[in-house]
């Protein structure tokens, strides 16, 4: 499964010209990937038959949310699920960088019949305890992961060893991918699931366009 991340309706229709899977949809690519408008999730959506799952995330300080936050991020999840997105993409941490189950639950009641991704939020804590967490909640569907900090390469015991304990969700693997190291993580991890950003632009450049060539080239190397 190949997931890219895609930040206009120009961006979506490439994607899915090219092959890959999943769009991720947001806006702000350079701080990690904001809520996009409402307008563009709709337009979005119409615009092609890949299912779209979108960043509820309103700023960018941290991933540690107040009681007004996660009200915002509740409501933003209601109004993402009435224009027809197939999922969401968030998470959420205490002050001490471990799950905050609170406020996971209340995000989690909103997302009945949505794909649930609990993103990369994961990698600021002790993966492992984190999955033991999210492993009891049966409407996450998605953790998007480098294994924690450092190198994505450098982390594929962790990696491994996440797959092996994930009860039901989809270990999908993303943060510094590309095609400088996708084959030997593919090969060291045996993940099935990719998520790639920068690395399908032209010249990896955040501002530029889906370089299509690259997108289909990866789409090749990760479905041999």
């Amino acid at each position: 499964m190949i997931e890219i991340i895609g930040m206009s309706v120009e961006d979506a229709k490439a994607i899915q010209r090219c092959g890959a899977d999943r769009i991720e949809l947001v806006s702000a690519l350079t701080e990690g990937g904001l809520t996009p408008s409402f307008g563009l999730i709709e337009s979005v959506v119409k615009s092609v038959n890949i299912p779209v799952n979108v960043m509820i995330r309103h700023h960018a300080k941290s991933f540690v949310y107040s009681e007004e936050d996660i009200a915002i991020m509740e409501k933003d999840i209601e109004i993402v699920k009435s224009l027809g997105a197939n999922g969401v993409v968030f998470g959420s941490l205490d002050i001490n960088n471990n799950i905050d189950e609170k406020s996971l639950k209340r995000l989690l009641d909103k997302c009945m019949g949505l794909d649930v991704t609990f993103h990369k939020a994961i990698d600021e804590t002790n993966v492992l305890d984190s999955l033991n967490i999210l492993n009891k909640y049966k409407s996450i569907t998605n953790i998007l992961t480098a294994g924690g900090k450092g190198k994505i390469k450098d982390n594929s015991k962790i990696i491994k060893e996440m797959i092996n304990k994930s009860e039901h969700i989809n270990i999908l693997l993303g943060g510094g991918l590309g095609f400088n190291n996708i084959e030997e993580v593919k090969d060291t991890t045996n993940a099935t699931d990719f998520h790639f950003g920068t690395a399908i632009r032209v010249d990896n450049n955040p501002f530029g366009e889906v370089d299509e060539d690259k997108l289909k080239e990866l789409v090749k190397i990760i479905n041999k």
